[in-house]
């Protein structure tokens, strides 16, 4: 657990937003139709400087790093979750439960940053939220305003470290941020600061981010933002937290999700997803636009675009895996894209069965819809344990497949004699998969069919999710009979990326689909990607000592061809 504050000295001579108006929207944002925000009124806050430049609250190892080592597969992880709170007299405490909604983007490490009294005060851990803070913990955190963050970690004695928000001092006042994404031209930056001097203390894309701050010139602090963000390409949905100010970011393409609520007492957050807003009963206003940047101060809520942004490429995999189900996602409710892409492949890839099982959890919602599609009783034969920790006591004599078992329990009564349909979501490298089908059929299934409730992966992902190289990834190396094959069922099926696109109608357009495709948004600048498939097996086998987010040579981008239909 880690505790820090920083203490400024009053700010002389220095301009911020003026009083009025007090809402500000850039003519090119999305959906200018949209109805501005009223301003509440709020208690100021003490806007205080400091002579110190940027300082060393930051990781050694990039702003999200995972080890995979506690997933029960080899599914791609999403990176971060931030939140971010303004006018609460309870914004810790509320901080705290919108993290804990958000548990499922990361839970290796958490954080919450606030300030009172012209003090930004940090408290870090590593483990769940809950593990993190406690009532003590949370009494050392008073203010209005808050920001937080949720995050997978790396091993290795900086873990700590690595955990956001993270919190520096520079010459006009400090500044918290928690960052969700990942910058493709993070070694370009990194390389023009530090030939101009900058001194870096990690590899992290967050720490460049805090340095364009540090020596911008432009006045007042919110443009130093602006400024540091229009040098930024990739993937980034931002919260930073001043002495008197909290500002939430989206880059130009809205990659990653980042939504806007409003408490019933007029305190504004900001959240990853919907399902945070829900649970501190704030109301859902709208999502932050691509390319936008809110400003929230005691003069209310004020929009600026950060540049004129392209058509929106938002993340596809946050409506097949990533978010929770009860989330409203770019505009769309998870629950009835993962049902609707269920029914797609009980029309397009039915066949003869008894029973339909998902592979839990992020299986259950397509399942669902498959077999209400299909007319077949949907059932729970596979039985999830929620209890596993990061680390197991093997017995000397190996129990075969002993990672998948841990987590997952085949229900006999469900599975014998029966032709099973089993959903799942995806398919990464395959090793998880081949062991499900060996776990049904010694349960006594008489046929597994694998219905996939995503098109083939076949690239990895630059933008903040944490994927294996190309070559890694079996939709990349196999066609579907040979996969068909590798994994033991009887059949197989992809979503069709066509159906997928028809489904999204209208905004089809508005999203990313390079992990399926290989054409990229954002052209990565650096060809690496991190090294983590290359460690792990099934995601809980091996050791995660020798995880410690290295980095490998990737390929340049190749058009890989695609996979298409089912067996």
């Amino acid at each position: 657990m880690a505790s820090t504050a920083l203490r400024t000295s009053p700010l002389q001579n220095h301009t911020f937003f003026s009083p009025t108006p007090p809402f500000r929207r850039s003519k090119t944002l999305l959906k200018p139709s949209l109805p501005p925000l009223s301003p509440q009124p709020h208690k100021p806050l003490s806007y205080q400087a400091s002579s110190n430049f940027i300082s060393a609250f930051f990781s050694s190892k990039n702003h999200c790093p995972q080890d995979g080592s506690s997933d029960f597969s080899d599914k791609p992880r999403e990176e971060c979750g931030v939140v971010g709170i303004y006018g609460d007299p309870e914004a810790s405490r509320l901080c705290y439960l919108a993290l804990h909604a958000l548990q499922h983007r990361g839970q290796e490490g958490a954080g919450i940053v606030t300030v009172n009294d012209g003090v930004l005060q940090s408290i870090t851990g590593v483990g769940l939220v809950s593990d993190v803070f406690n009532q003590s913990k949370l009494d050392q955190l008073p203010g209005e305003s808050a920001i937080g963050h949720v995050r997978y970690s790396t091993a290795g004695a900086s873990m700590l470290k690595n955990v956001q928000p993270f919190v520096a001092g520079y010459r006009f006042g400090s500044v918290g941020v928690a960052h969700n994404g990942n910058l493709v031209n993070y070694n370009a930056l990194r390389h023009m600061l530090e030939d101009n001097g900058s001194i870096f203390n990690t590899s992290s894309d967050t720490e460049v981010v805090l340095h364009l701050i540090a020596i911008s010139k432009a006045r007042p602090f919110f443009l130093r933002i602006v400024d540091a963000c229009e040098q930024l390409h990739g993937a980034y949905s931002m919260v930073f937290l001043t002495e008197d100010k909290l500002v939430a970011v989206r880059d130009p393409f809205g990659f990653r999700p980042l939504v806007m609520g409003r408490r019933s007492n007029g305190a504004v957050v900001f959240a990853s997803e919907t399902c945070a807003l829900d649970l501190i009963e704030a109301t859902y206003e709208r999502e932050v636009y691509p390319g936008e940047v809110l400003v929230v101060d005691k003069d209310g809520v004020q929009s600026l675009c950060l540049m004129p942004h392209p058509e929106p490429k938002q993340c596809i995999f946050e409506h097949i895996y990533f978010s929770l189900p009860n989330s409203v996602v770019f505009g769309r409710s998870v629950y009835e894209s993962r049902r609707m892409f269920g029914e797609i492949l009980a029309t397009e890839s039915r066949v003869d069965c008894d029973v339909v099982i998902a592979v839990p959890d992020s299986g259950f919602v397509a399942a669902l819809g498959y077999a209400a599609k299909a007319g077949v009783p949907f059932q729970q034969g596979l039985i999830r344990s929620h209890y596993v920790g990061r680390t197991f006591i093997e017995p000397s004599q190996k129990i075969r497949d002993f990672g998948v078992k841990l987590k997952l329990s085949p229900v006999q009564a469900v599975l014998e004699g029966k032709r099973v349909v089993v959903v799942d979501d995806s398919i990464v490298r395959g090793t998880t998969s081949s062991k499900i089908v060996r776990l049904l059929k010694e349960a006594g299934a008489k046929e597994v069919h694998m219905r996939i409730a995503s098109p083939p992966i076949i690239g990895s992902c630059y933008y903040g999710v944490d994927t294996p190289s190309s070559e890694e990834l079996i939709s990349n190396r196999m066609s579907v009979e040979e996969i068909k094959d590798f994994i033991g069922s009887d059949s197989l099926a992809f979503l069709p990326l066509d159906s997928l696109r028809k489904l999204l109608g209208n905004d089809s357009p508005n999203y990313c689909y390079a992990c399926f495709s290989g054409k990229y948004p954002v052209e990565p600048k650096e060809l690496k990607v991190k090294r983590v498939g290359d460690f792990v097996d099934d995601g809980l086998s091996g050791g995660i000592d020798s995880i410690d987010g290295g980095w490998v040579q990737a390929p340049r981008i190749q058009k890989p061809e695609k996979v298409t239909g089912h067996l």
